[in-house]
Parts: C-alpha cells; sequence; structure tokens
C-alpha cells in the first residue's frame, strides 16, 4: 500500500510539472516533449486506479498519434527567429 502510494505521488508530481514546463518552455520542441511525459504520467495514473484499458487508449492515440503529429508540424512549421511573439499571433 506504501508503494502504491508512493508510485502515485511520484506520477503525479511529474505531471504537474510537465504540464506547468509545457507552458512555461520557450522552446516548442521541449514543449511537445514535455506533453509526451504528461501524457504518459496520466496514462500510468490511469492504469494505477485500475482503468487499464483508458490508459492504454491514451497512451496509443495520445502519445502515438496526436504528440508525434504535434512534432512533426513543429518540425516542418517555417517559423522565422527574431521576431517577437506578438508579431507570431498577428502572422
Amino acid at each position: 500500500m506504501i508503494a502504491h502510494s508512493i508510485f502515485f505521488y511520484t506520477f503525479s508530481l511529474i505531471a504537474i510539472f510537465s504540464a506547468i514546463m509545457v507552458v512555461a518552455s520557450k522552446n516548442t520542441v521541449h514543449s511537445v516533449f514535455f506533453l509526451i511525459l504528461d501524457f504518459i504520467s496520466i496514462s500510468c495514473l490511469f492504469i494505477m486506479i485500475g482503468a487499464e484499458f483508458l490508459g492504454m487508449i491514451m497512451l496509443i492515440v495520445y502519445v502515438g498519434a496526436v504528440a508525434v503529429l504535434f512534432l512533426f508540424v513543429v518540425n516542418f512549421a517555417p517559423i522565422k527567429t527574431g521576431l517577437p511573439f506578438v508579431v507570431y499571433l498577428v502572422l
């Protein structure tokens, strides 16, 4: 029971930290990697509470498809460097 609590709090702290780093990261590739870490830790939490199907579907769909798609879009997007963030929103 104590091991279950330790794993729960560890995955919870990883999920909170990676969710904050998704927003706070200045590099978009790092932000996508933190998003993948967040999805993995949340799916581990689902598996721990007994929702194995939901945890595996989250791993397959979100980490396997959506996050990889985000990573490819970020890498192939023509982003001009040197412009402030406000200019990106206008363009």
